[in-house]
């Protein structure tokens, strides 16, 4: 509040015409300084609290619905109550995703990734380039420059599109050949890579785990060898040709969990470090429309902030920051019962508890009915409930269809052939099985594709540790970036 002047002026020694342009003017100085006040304040408050270590996290396409579901499917059905998870605890905000105009409303992970690593919008495809295809410095890339370790960890290949718009520059997210290569051609940027992608690191062409190795790279290829990582070293970390396996195959259900908590302690250092960590395979549960996959990564994601949250406990000059790219798939969850009684109103139901006992996914599901003649009591053991005898019958028919689809491929010339994708096997038989899942429990999907597309909705934010107070309420994915920007000290 502004204090009212003190003027201990008499009227009649001075006339009025001095006087009201003098206090005008007193007026106008203080209130241009404390606008000016307000207007650096919220700078001043960002750079007084610049954390040591900085921790960037991406539910790839976990929308809204997907931590509501996650809720419901992490609930303890012992107690009356529902249970908060790790993301409702610690939820700030959130933030809209569209690409640039060129691309319309709707976002893919490059662009999105790109507007989160350097707070610039661009077109769909885009790995670290603006508009004019032009590259753009990333807040991995600055905070190496200010003498801070950095590393990425993910699911997927770690040339994938979220961590190559940390690292990389490239026209086109689907170059993965090249973009694999300016991680050792356009200078080393990461001091950690952990995930897959071994097939486009050991090539015929080129081996860029030899190169990683010449440069000082300690490699790894199995879980059980990071427990013996060196601490003086850098690490390269291949774990699967291309993407890790669906948490509910793997042979670790919480191998993000697990590769982050290794990766910290790789990275802490005096100076402190940037981390990109990804639960990259939720996009690919609601590309799949496979609500059983998604909430396994859900899960994993989950028990890795809750890792985290421990951490910045003991290391409170810590910022972890955690968002989406963008909503995949249209999830809903619930559906009203048909009334069969007329005295017996109906209800709304969502049922995860079907998905809870899950130990393999649809998707090795699917491949093992493929495979062989499954029983249809295997499939209910495989299930985890009953199902019908018309669900085996769709599910013989669909790999019938699968069958032909194959057949009708491999009669393609190679030149037919060239820039298609072969088809899945097991892909119809996925299907049925996807969509029995989806009845059982009351799950729903919203896209209208083949496929779960991307969606346009505005996505959450949450964050905790030091300057989380930052990422509080709505913001767009530039002011992400901005934000850690001014964090690691850009001006």
């Amino acid at each position: 509040m502004v204090k009212p002047l003190n003027l201990n002026i008499k009227l009649a020694d001075i006339t009025m015409k001095k006087f009201i342009p003098t206090l005008l003017t007193s007026l106008l100085i203080m209130s241009c300084t404390q606008l000016q006040a307000t207007q650096e304040s919220p700078e001043n408050t960002m750079t007084d609290n610049m954390p040591k270590n900085i921790i960037m996290v991406v539910g790839d396409g976990m929308g809204p619905a997907f931590t509501s579901a996650y809720r419901y499917y992490n609930d303890d059905p012992n107690t009356p109550e529902i249970e908060q998870t790790v993301f409702d605890r610690n939820f700030t905000g959130t933030s809209s995703t569209y690409p640039d105009p060129e691309s319309g409303y709707v976002t893919d992970s490059a662009a999105s990734a790109t507007a989160l690593s350097t707070g610039i919008k661009t077109y769909n495809n885009a790995i670290g380039l603006d508009i004019n295809r032009e590259p753009i410095e990333t807040v991995l890339e600055y905070a190496k420059k200010q003498g801070k370790k950095t590393g990425v960890v993910v699911t997927v290949q770690i040339n994938h599109a979220t961590p190559a718009s940390y690292l990389a520059h490239n026209v086109h997210r689907y170059n993965y050949n090249a973009i694999a290569d300016s991680y050792i051609d356009d200078g080393i940027k990461a001091d950690l890579y952990l995930g897959g992608g071994l097939q486009y690191f050991i090539r015929e062409d080129r081996n860029l785990v030899e190169e990683f190795i010449a440069s000082g790279f300690h490699y790894i290829d199995k879980y059980s060898e990071i427990a013996s990582i060196p601490k003086d070293k850098p690490v390269l970390g291949l774990f699967d040709k291309t993407n890790l396996p669906w948490a509910l195959d793997d042979t670790n259900k919480h191998r993000l969990s697990m590769m982050t908590k290794a990766a910290i302690k790789q990275l802490e250092n005096k100076n402190g470090y940037f981390m990109l960590v990804e639960g990259s395979q939720i996009d690919y549960g609601g590309h799949a429309r496979d609500i059983a996959a998604a909430m396994a990564e859900m899960d994993d994601l989950a028990k890795t902030l809750e890792y985290l949250e421990s951490y910045v406990a003991q290391n409170p000059d810590t910022l972890v920051v955690i968002t989406a790219d963008h909503s995949t798939g249209g999830l809903t969850i619930g559906k009203k019962t048909e009334r069969t009684d007329p005295n017996i109103n109906s209800k709304y139901l969502w049922r995860p508890e079907f998905i809870r006992a899950m130990t393999i996914s649809p998707q090795a599901m699917a491949i093992k009915f493929t495979d062989n003649e499954l029983s249809l009591e295997n499939m209910n053991k495989l299930m985890t409930f009953d199902i019908t005898e018309a669900d085996i019958i769709n599910m013989k028919q669909a790999k019938l269809i699968d069958q032909d689809i194959i057949k009708q491929f491999n009669l393609l010339s190679s030149a037919d052939k060239k820039g298609k994708r072969a088809p899945r096997p097991y892909q119809s038989v996925l299907n049925v099985i996807t969509k029995i899942i989806d009845v059982k429990t009351n799950t729903g999907w919203g896209s209208i594709s083949p496929s779960g597309t991307h969606t346009g909705i505005d996505v959450p934010v949450f964050a905790f540790g030091k300057g989380s107070e930052n990422f509080n309420g709505f913001q767009d994915n530039t002011d992400i970036a901005k934000k850690i920007f001014t964090l690691l000290g850009k001006k």
